[in-house]
């Protein structure tokens, strides 16, 4: 029960967090959504150096004491801050600087958190160290809500001293317009059969789908395989990261670190992907769904250098599989947030990567460790020893997960050329202007100076 509900609640702030953050910066939701990614990739590091701060030593009712009171008294205390804003802005506000501000404090905090893992492993802190670095983390980590505060003041300076006054259209008998049209809709809505309504009569890529239209849309289907390959063949190579590095021999300083380039590259992937992807979509008309095709064909290389293993590969294939796995996330929710709307977004979102578990389920239980242990059988039955002699299956060699990463790397390559057939589907939808009803809903008066008055 306590693992059931641990390893979901990151849904419920995924789902709030994101939703809500993209509705008010539906511009710029590539960049948000690899901030947001960016920033949950490095809180395990965080609440590392918080807890060696706290207790500094190693005890595990102490850590699960700090991850069950921590996240929740920090969720309670902003909780009133996740909100969507509503009304007209007064001026356009250049948002990706702002961001582009919070993107060097997270790189800068990135930076700062390896450095000082990496000096932790090679020499012992003192109980004032450990509080030194918490300190400097964490006031990296709150400098973003200081550059808000900001920007906030600058804002409503400028407008009290512009005196920016919006032009105000008064429709008459706007209520019997309104009610009018939505009695005609309702009409010729309930005239169509549920299999109509689904299939037959959905929107145009962009608006608001229902759940049903969007869930059995192919385009969801094709979402659905590449989370399947991407994300499941990336989760199924974490899982196996340590026992691949026994396999090989490296030492157990080597594998910590397999795991710290893992997960420092996994928060660059999430960064790059948000902030590359929607700049390559602004100015180049690139499609976001091609990235998910590269960074698919990125990751198989990963998998293949675990196959075919030399000197130091595996921590070349740490550092791709780590970027390829942070970069999908992001992309993925920011083409099911473009190709089905917004107004749904926070069950699609949560329905699109369902294929991650599906997919780490089927290629890490059913068949990375069976055909792990089939090779352990057969290091034992070389060795001359019986099954019952040893307690734990333990296999040494290059060829104990070469079939299964050989395999893994197939699968992953399905999932690129799945993306590419979402490519060749979307290719007119991501050529033309995909924030256009964005621009005219935000409903923003440009006037100029001689206007003003």
């Amino acid at each position: 029960m306590y693992m059931c509900i641990a390893a979901n609640a990151q849904n419920f702030e995924n789902t709030s967090v994101l939703t809500t953050t993209l509705r008010n910066f539906p511009e710029n939701r590539g960049v948000v959504l690899g901030l947001l990614k960016g920033f949950t990739g490095l809180s395990g590091a965080i609440l590392a150096q918080i807890y060696l701060a706290v207790y500094s030593d190693d005890h595990s009712k102490d850590v699960i004491l700090l991850i069950a009171w921590l996240p929740a008294v920090l969720s309670v205390v902003f909780v009133y801050t996740i909100r969507e804003i509503d009304g007209v802005k007064v001026k356009e506000v250049d948002e990706l600087r702002v961001f582009y501000q919070f993107l060097y404090v997270s790189i800068v905090l990135a930076l700062v958190i390896m450095g000082i893992t990496i000096a932790q492993k090679m020499v012992d802190f003192s109980p004032a160290g450990y509080a030194g670095g918490c300190a400097v983390v964490c006031c990296l980590l709150f400098a973003p809500l200081f550059i808000s505060i900001n920007q906030e003041l600058e804002v409503l300076k400028k407008s009290n001293q512009e005196g920016i006054r919006v032009c105000e259209v008064r429709l008459e008998n706007l209520d019997d317009i309104h009610d009018h049209d939505l009695d005609q809709d309702q009409e010729a809505k309930s005239r169509l059969s549920c299999y109509e309504s689904i299939f037959l009569n959905k929107p145009e890529r962009g608006e608001d789908y229902s759940i049903l239209q969007a869930l059995l849309s192919v385009d969801m289907v094709i979402l659905y395989v590449a989370t399947f390959c991407g994300l499941g063949t990336s989760f199924t190579a974490v899982d196996n990261l340590g026992q691949i590095g026994e396999s090989l021999g490296y030492p157990r300083k080597s594998i910590s670190t397999f795991v710290s380039l893992l997960s420092i590259w996994n928060y660059f992937g999430r960064i790059f992907s948000g902030f590359v992807s929607e700049h390559l979509l602004i100015k180049y008309k690139f499609p976001r769904p091609l990235m998910m095709t590269l960074v698919l064909l990125m990751s198989c290389v990963g998998h293949l250098l675990i196959a075919f293993p030399f000197s130091g590969s595996v921590y070349i294939a740490s550092i791709i599989i780590g970027f390829s796995f942070g970069a999908q996330l992001p992309l993925i929710f920011a083409i099911v947030s473009e190709l089905f709307g917004l107004k749904r977004f926070s069950t699609l979102f949560n329905c699109a990567q369902l294929g991650g578990p599906v997919g780490s389920y089927i290629l890490n239980v059913r068949v990375t460790g069976p055909m792990y242990d089939r090779q352990a059988l057969k290091v034992l039955e070389r060795s001359g020893l019986d099954r019952s002699s040893v307690k734990e299956l333990v296999c040494i060699g290059k060829e104990c997960y070469r079939w299964s990463f050989m395999m893994l790397g197939g699968v992953c390559c399905f999932g690129a050329l799945a993306t590419l057939v979402l490519v060749a589907r979307t290719r007119e939808f991501y050529n033309g202007d995909i924030y256009s009803k964005f621009k005219e809903q935000k409903g923003v008066a440009k006037i100029e100076d001689s206007q003003l008055g």
